[in-house]
């Protein structure tokens, strides 16, 4: 009997199975290397410095995972056209995985070459996400193309500043890929929020709105250019003000009472919400009524950890033929991923003298929520559909 080329195995049957892998173990192994070097425990040389490194795997490596895995398994339900799959998908995996541990080898492999690496995978996603988009002639959805590029643009200043070609970008680049993302969140949100909503509470009806849909998505994009272009006082407060309006009236119109007696649609309204959040705290930040890292948390871990670990779930038991409900471990998890946000940017507002504490305890939230992920997914991830169907 000839044994199963590695590739063939049903990992590599879709996208979402091999990157959503990815982003689960990277968000447990990222963090605790983090934990690591924040504790002082942890020392080497290193192609980013600290917080560089930790601002860019988090969004660069986690979320950008999770961004292939929906997207490469999301384009093909749009367009019937197949996206990667076999030694192809799990080529990609590999060039995102070399992205992750080159940057340990600095001093030993050439800037340059670490540079190369990790940017090279965006534009190679991009154009194996836009290959079936344009073969379908979709091109009202071309714009994810330049969210792609937008994201790559971001990452390639930030490489510009570790390789000493421009200074003062890296910063610049983790606000574009952060305020990419968000946006990528929000434009996605008002496709699958709804959807979902009518699919996993019978005999609702979500109106959509496509005025609040765009303004919600105009709002964030003043807000983030005004903060890129180093702006801030009442204007960016004003600005903020507005995002929050416009988006808790957006959330209003989708949400249902019975939205929380159902896990794997209130982790997704609670995402939304960490969102809504950030923008808040952006306004309070306008006046250094509290620290900017605040709302930046509360986008990032908040809405982009607690909205990717709802999606991935979501998507991986729709993606293999599974019953569309989240299991008590995963529900956990979700308690947990939101404990951890509420720990890194709520509570040091009420008692910062606790701060260290704080991030310790969010930390063990976070990987536990992961490490539950983990455990429950990877045997979903890994095999195949238990309707027979490919994928």
């Amino acid at each position: 009997m000839k044994s199963q080329p590695i590739f063939d195995y049903p990992l590599f049957a879709l996208g979402f199975r091999a990157f959503f892998a990815l982003a689960g173990l990277a968000a447990l192994i990222l963090i605790v290397f983090w934990n690591a070097i924040f504790n002082g425990t942890l020392t080497s040389e290193h192609y980013y410095p600290n917080n560089y490194w930790h601002a860019h795997e988090m969004l660069l490596g986690y979320a950008v995972a999770v961004i292939a895995g929906f997207l490469l398994t999301a384009v093909k339900n749009w367009t019937g056209k197949p996206t990667v799959t076999g030694d192809q998908l799990a080529s990609l995996c590999l060039l995102w995985l070399y992205g992750r541990i080159l940057p340990f080898y600095a001093g030993v492999l050439p800037d340059a070459l670490i540079a190369l690496v990790d940017f090279s995978f965006l534009p190679v996603l991009t154009y194996q996400v836009s290959k079936p988009i344009i073969q379908a002639k979709q091109f009202k959805n071309l714009f994810f193309i330049g969210l792609l590029l937008l994201l790559a643009l971001g990452n390639g200043l930030i490489h510009a500043e570790m390789l000493g070609l421009q200074e003062n970008t890296a910063t610049i680049g983790i606000q574009l890929v952060v305020a990419t993302i968000i946006i990528l969140i929000l434009i996605i949100a008002g496709r699958v929020f709804p959807f979902f909503t009518e699919r996993g509470i019978p005999g609702t009806l979500i109106i959509r709105s496509p005025l609040l849909d765009s303004l919600s998505v105009a709002s964030a994009v003043i807000v983030f250019a005004l903060q890129i272009a180093g702006i801030s006082g009442t204007l960016l407060a004003l600005a903020a003000l507005a995002a929050v309006i416009v988006n808790i009236a957006r959330l209003a119109g989708w949400y249902v009472q019975r939205v929380m007696y159902v896990p794997m649609l209130w982790v997704l309204y609670a995402g939304y919400g960490w969102v809504i959040l950030g923008f808040m705290l952006t306004v309070l930040s306008a006046y250094s009524v509290v620290m900017p890292s605040l709302a930046l948390h509360a986008f990032t871990l908040g809405g982009i950890g607690v909205l990717t670990l709802g999606m991935m779930a979501r998507v991986s038991l729709g993606h293999t033929g599974r019953a569309l409900k989240a299991s008590n471990a995963i529900a956990i998890a979700f308690v947990l991923i939101n404990v951890a946000a509420l720990f890194r940017v709520l509570l040091p507002i009420a008692m910062p003298g606790w701060y260290e504490n704080l991030i310790y305890v969010s930390t063990l939230c976070w990987l536990a929520a992961f490490s539950l992920f983990v455990f429950v997914y990877a045997p979903i991830l890994t095999s195949a559909r238990i309707d027979g169907q490919d994928g």
